[in-house]
């Protein structure tokens, strides 16, 4: 369980020539960092006279958080899984045409498989940035730096989760699929990037201000 190896190790790991923890994984683990920057800001303004205001929609941010966090971090390990799917796919023998097709047929199911990791990835940390952005209007001032800095993490996860959907998506005959799955996308990158720059822009201003 690589969620479960210490901070040291993770990158150890992550920059040695193992195939696993990649891109998918690193993905994962931004969001949740980015996420938990929202909860540490979340959680400093709860209890505090001057947010008495918002502190019952802080937390149900909160609570919305900690599940996040909870998906994010076994998608790094999911990740990992769908990898070694894929890899196996790979070695398949291809020897005669019923072993070609039989290869062909498990490859295209590994790599659709391995799309859906990436996609959930996206999809936790887009709802981790709309909390973010909230949060970056009604959040703790004296913390409020840590919302633009989980923002971003959180917009990189989801950029990063697009790059490992698009490469298993070049390897993947099935053109309805791909249409299908590059559309969806498009819109959740489109929507993260709004939501992050907006989020960016409110803590700088009032960083300044």
């Amino acid at each position: 369980m690589f969620v479960d190896k210490t901070v040291k190790d993770f990158i150890s790991i992550l920059s040695s020539k193992e195939p696993v923890p990649g891109g998918g994984g690193a993905a994962a683990l931004a969001g949740a960092i980015g996420n938990a920057l929202g909860s540490m800001v979340g959680n400093l303004t709860v209890g505090k006279e001057k947010y008495k205001d918002v502190e019952p929609e802080v937390i149900e941010i909160l609570n919305k958080a900690k599940e996040l966090q909870e998906n994010l971090l076994s998608l790094i390990d999911e990740d990992a899984q769908v990898f070694s799917e894929v890899a196996k796919a790979y070695k398949l023998p291809k020897n005669t045409e019923e072993e070609r097709k039989q290869k062909e047929e498990a490859l295209k199911n590994a790599l659709k498989n391995a799309c859906q990791v990436p996609i959930k990835i996206m999809e936790n940390s887009l709802e981790a940035l709309k909390l973010q952005r909230r949060l970056a209007e009604i959040g703790s001032k004296l913390a409020i730096s840590d919302v633009g800095v989980g923002a971003l993490l959180l917009k990189a996860a989801v950029l990063s989760g697009k790059l490992n959907v698009v490469i298993n998506l070049n390897g993947i005959d099935d053109e309805e699929f791909v249409r299908k799955i590059s559309e969806y996308i498009e819109r959740i990158c489109k929507e993260a990037e709004n939501l992050a720059d907006e989020a960016y822009k409110i803590v700088l201003e009032k960083l300044k201000g």
